[in-house]
């Protein structure tokens, strides 16, 4: 397993309209929104915008994995881009953590908060790419984080 480096990190919930964007402090403890990049175009001048305005040591995307822990659909379509967008942020190391029950995470604290998933659509995204970088961060104060490296060019995939 592939320790992730120790700064700040930068984490994107990917979604087909918006881009939620959450980071932490170097030192891995408090994670928290940045905004939320539309889709759509294209994302990637945000998203390198973002990377050199925070400066992160890696930059973590959300993999939905299925409730068995597996590949679907949307996981692929997510390996796809997330090989774009590694490209384009080489050399920052890009990642990908499990990110399932994420985004119904953020919508309960939303309503906690009083907040309507209608009202905070953009706001719902940034709260998933928190909730995505809380459970890396647990994760590996917990020592049971594992990881996987998204591969650029001839880099081989880790874990």
């Amino acid at each position: 397993m592939e320790a992730l480096p120790r700064g700040i990190r930068l984490a994107l919930d990917l979604g087909s309209a918006r881009i939620g964007v959450a980071a932490c402090d170097r030192e891995g403890l408090l994670a928290y929104p940045v905004e939320t990049v539309p889709a759509r175009p294209d994302p990637l001048p945000e998203i390198r915008r973002l990377v050199t305005e925070y400066e992160p040591v890696a930059v973590i995307i959300g993999l939905p994995l299925d409730l068995a822990g597996r590949d679907g659909p949307a996981a692929q379509a997510v390996r796809v881009r997330a090989g774009e967008i590694a490209g384009a942020l080489s050399p920052v190391p890009v990642f990908l953590a499990d990110e399932r029950l994420t985004t119904a995470t953020a919508a309960g604290r939303l309503r906690a908060a009083g907040r309507t998933v209608r009202t905070g659509r953009a706001v719902i995204d940034q709260a998933a790419a928190v909730a995505i970088l809380e459970g890396v961060l647990d994760a590996e104060r917990g020592g049971r984080a594992t990881f996987e490296r998204v591969a650029t060019g001839a880099q081989e995939e880790e874990t």
